[in-house]
């Protein structure tokens, strides 16, 4: 069984089709769903996909949508996650240094979601662009109990392994399928077998040969054979060990 350990299933790019969608994945393997939230007026409908038994979710303040955030949505998280003890996650939280106009805000609203995390002992979701030294500096400080997931990593070997060495799980996905991706490769091949997660992130992060195209949770098995490649080793082999990471690391049920 594969796992899509990180896709954004609650997206209206799927309101016409979201049940096609999750059967064309379930045909190629693929058996659970975790789906992150990304701003306060989306979890209603995050909560709502958790209640099938193929998908788990977590909750959180994306930085992509910094705009949207107050800081009552972080006291209203914690409501949340409160009345809600089947959230497997906190996030997708974190920094993207992309929009230097925004990291001060950005670094507040993640260090706030830290601190839930280590709260609530949940796992922390982490957006990470541009910015894997600082935010594995951050992690250091907060020790966070159930440590979490580096989602959608594109860093180097090396800043690999200090968030492996901090306890934290890498996620791979689209990016790992690009040819010029050298840096990613590297970090792949490198890692341990039980450091990594696969990922699609859909709708967005598109595999090679399908830019411009909705991504999609059934594209989890085309990164799985992409890893094998890379990593000298059986398809049936990265699926296994990948989905029982993400079992282990959210706590999921096989």
């Amino acid at each position: 069984m594969l796992i899509d350990a990180h896709c954004h299933l609650d997206f209206s790019d799927f309101d016409a089709d979201r049940e096609a969608v999750i059967e064309a994945a379930r045909k190629v393997g693929v058996g659970h769903f975790v789906v992150p939230g990304t701003q306060r007026a989306h979890w209603k409908r995050v909560l709502a996909l958790g209640e099938r038994r193929d998908v788990s979710v977590a909750l959180g303040l994306h930085p992509y949508f910094i705009d949207a955030h107050r800081d009552a949505d972080l006291d209203a998280l914690a409501e949340m996650l409160d009345a809600h003890p089947d959230v497997v996650g906190l996030g997708e939280c974190g920094i993207d240094a992309r929009f230097d106009d925004t990291l001060s805000r950005q670094w507040h609203y993640f260090e706030s979601q830290l601190a839930l995390a280590k709260r609530f002992n949940l796992p922390i979701v982490v957006h990470c662009v541009q910015a894997n030294d600082q935010v594995a500096k951050c992690l250091k400080e907060a020790d966070l109990p159930a440590r979490g997931l580096i989602h959608a990593f594109a860093g180097s070997a090396q800043q690999a392994q200090r968030f492996i060495e901090l306890g934290y799980v890498l996620g791979f996905g689209g990016v790992t399928t690009f040819a010029r991706a050298k840096r990613v490769h590297e970090a792949v091949r490198a890692v341990p077998d039980d450091s990594f997660v696969l990922e699609t992130d859909s709708p967005d992060m598109p595999l090679a040969g399908y830019q411009g195209q909705r991504n999609e949770p059934s594209r989890v098995a085309l990164v799985a054979r992409h890893i094998a490649i890379l990593r000298g080793v059986d398809e049936v082999a990265v699926a296994r060990q990948t989905s029982q990471t993400a079992e282990l690391l959210f706590g999921l049920k096989p």
